[in-house]
């Protein structure tokens, strides 16, 4: 009883949006909800363009109210306008501005109409789309063209209940061209979503200790040797820098000491001279005398 009760109202429910969609065109209309309330039923239409489905000063309202009390048999109706904010995410609205655009443009601009919907709807944050557009296009023989960018779900309970699904129908003068629009959300994401977690492994290595050969401690006895020598050595002598200073002071004790040495024979010399310049002055005058004696002989024996 339950189930049956269950289907009759969601029979009921898609009879009269089927029925708002007819009656109300170029209104933007997304879906209709119908909720049951102590007063009466609540009937929660959907659309882009709430002003047009009010009327004037409440017209085309009163009577919608009228013609669903009449034909469908609700007790005392009361329609709520509900707008939508993202256009270019909702399937129905884009199904009816691609009918609307065919209807005004004709059948030989149908790519540019697609390709313009599908940048449109991408740009809004859409995961993907698909337009399928079926009839006498573009010319005398039907064809199905396809419209599709992003990626999209085919199979499994996403693609049923988690894709936004819609049907339109185009009267051209070739006649009647229907179109299908499928439309993944952005909210499909973080369902679909899987983030793989890295768990980190505890590696255990086998070290394997082999014993040393008695060659081997002996060679390596060796070059330690041979190492603690060469650092002794190293110790011992002196750096670069320290043993050019010592050179350079070993080269002026030997400059200086040179330099005494010549100082001393110069003044050697110089007395030697001075000794010699004596004695000749010595022996000078100790021959004046004679070479008088010599002159007075001379004059002698000239006379």
């Amino acid at each position: 009883m339950i189930e049956r009760k269950i289907i009759s109202r969601k029979l009921k429910e898609y009879v009269i949006g089927d029925y708002i969609q007819k009656n109300l065109k170029r209104v933007g209309y997304s879906g209709t909800k119908i909720q049951k309330t102590p007063l009466g039923e609540k009937v929660i239409i959907s659309a882009s363009r709430p002003g047009l489905i009010v009327g004037r000063k409440g017209g085309n309202i009163k009577k919608l109210t009228a013609d669903l009390k009449r034909k469908f048999n609700l007790e005392n109706p009361q329609i709520e306008i509900n707008e939508i904010q993202e256009l270019n995410l909702d399937a129905n609205i884009v199904a009816e501005r691609i009918a609307s655009y065919l209807e005004r443009f004709g059948s030989s601009r149908f790519k540019n109409i697609g390709h313009k919907v599908i940048g449109e709807v991408m740009s809004t944050g859409a995961l993907g789309i698909e337009i399928l557009i079926s009839g006498k296009i573009p010319g005398a023989r039907a064809k199905r063209w396809r419209f599709y960018k992003g990626y999209l779900k085919k199979c499994g309970d996403m693609a049923v209940s988690g894709i936004k699904k819609a049907i339109a129908t185009a009267h051209l003068k070739s006649g009647a061209v229907g179109i299908q629009v499928r439309i993944m959300p952005i909210e499909l994401k973080e369902k679909n979503d899987i983030e793989l977690l890295k768990i980190e492994e505890e590696v255990v290595e086998e070290i394997e200790i082999k014993e040393p050969k008695k060659e081997d401690v002996k060679e390596k006895s060796k070059t330690t040797d041979k190492k603690e020598k060469k650092n002794n050595k190293d110790k011992t002598k002196p750096t670069k820098k320290v043993a050019k200073k010592e050179d350079e002071k070993e080269d002026k004790k030997k400059n200086k000491k040179e330099d005494i040495k010549e100082k001393s024979k110069t003044t050697d010399k110089k007395e030697e001279k001075e000794k010699n310049e004596e004695d000749n002055k010595e022996k000078i005058k100790n021959k004046k005398p004679i070479k008088k004696d010599i002159k007075t002989k001379k004059t002698n024996k000239k006379k």
